[in-house]
């Protein structure tokens, strides 16, 4: 499978899907499975650090253009599941090395997950998701389409790790090695977490947050031709700003804000290793 050949059969569809386009697709989708053909990646020539793979959200929407809706429920009465058929639900073995507790979990096919991965019920990681080596996915934690999540990670409970399949040249989110995101936080538009970076419970992150750097005495925010990153070891909070104008200001009003307070230290560092009890 070429990336050349998902690209021709996206931007050029067939009357009729053949055998040989549902190989192509097949082989693409495996791929995908085996942590290749990332829908972002590492590139060090790239200011934020990462670029995007369009050719691998086209293969992705290639599949749901493809496939037809059907019926593949275990038990239609009482857990009915429709959904394209070119999209099951992964598959996985014990040689995998990948721990997925019972109670409504649900891993899309064509998402990469690392060995040493913990999912706890009910989680949930759509198709492109890329999810590294030793993480955590915690209950009703969500990794979106496209997302890429590092090594010995922990999603927290309820945290929403956002998806883009288009345009397919938006970048998606980006989560580095060792990150540890709070319990319901929400991570949007292609945000950089960078490596070692923490998120405080209830810390949201998207293009149009902009980010307080209490330590640096510097703001961050998204631009027009970049997203908006978080710092390596940064430790990120909720905070909120007052409205410096107008009615706003006259009521007293603040707006919501994200606010780094610290860089991980030592004390930092002893309170996320309690995460490896859960393992």
């Amino acid at each position: 499978m070429q990336p050349s050949q998902i690209e021709d059969l996206f931007d050029h569809p067939p009357a009729q899907y053949t055998d040989d386009h549902f190989r192509i697709f097949r082989e693409f989708k495996e791929a995908l499975n085996r942590g290749q053909g990332r829908a972002a990646e590492p590139d060090s020539n790239v200011q934020s650090g990462w670029r995007t793979n369009a050719w691998v959200k086209k293969g992705i929407l290639l599949g749901f253009r493809m496939g037809v809706i059907v019926d593949m429920s275990i038990d239609a009465a009482r857990q009915p599941f429709i959904d394209k058929s070119t999209y099951p639900p992964r598959a996985f073995t014990p040689a995998d090395g990948v721990r997925i507790v019972p109670g409504g979990s649900s891993i899309r096919d064509g998402s990469y997950i690392g060995r040493g991965v913990v999912c706890m019920p009910p989680m949930f990681v759509n198709a492109g998701a890329y999810v590294g080596e030793g993480t955590m996915i915690d209950s009703h934690a969500l990794v979106g389409s496209c997302a890429q999540i590092g090594r010995n990670c922990h999603l927290s409970a309820g945290a929403q790790i956002g998806g883009v399949l288009e345009p397919v040249g938006a970048m998606p989110v980006i989560v580095e090695d060792e990150v540890m995101i709070g319990g319901n936080c929400g991570v949007y538009e292609g945000t950089i977490i960078k490596r070692r970076a923490v998120l405080g419970t209830g810390t949201l992150l998207n293009r149009s947050t902009p980010v307080y750097d209490l330590v640096k005495s510097a703001v961050y925010s998204a631009g027009p031709d970049g997203p908006l990153i978080i710092p390596e070891n940064a430790v990120v909070v909720p905070g909120s700003r007052p409205i410096s104008k107008g009615p706003g200001k006259d009521w007293g009003l603040s707006l919501y804000t994200a606010v780094i307070v610290k860089y991980r230290d030592a004390t930092t560092d002893a309170r996320v290793e309690l995460e490896d009890l859960l393992r």
